[in-house]
């Protein structure tokens, strides 16, 4: 996988990263999933960072 089309999945409820994700860097939007999050064992919404 190439770093340039990586992006870091920050949880909305702890504020840490547990994903990583690839995607299309022609689309300009932040990417924003529901994951599970370690930390809050729980699925909560993921939103993309820089």
């Amino acid at each position: 996988m190439s770093q340039d089309n990586l992006a870091k999945m920050e949880c909305t409820e702890c504020k840490t990263v547990t994903h990583y994700t690839t995607r299309n860097r022609v689309i300009k939007t932040r990417l924003a999933l529901k994951k599970h999050c370690k930390n809050c064992k729980k699925h909560t919404d993921h939103k993309e960072t820089k």
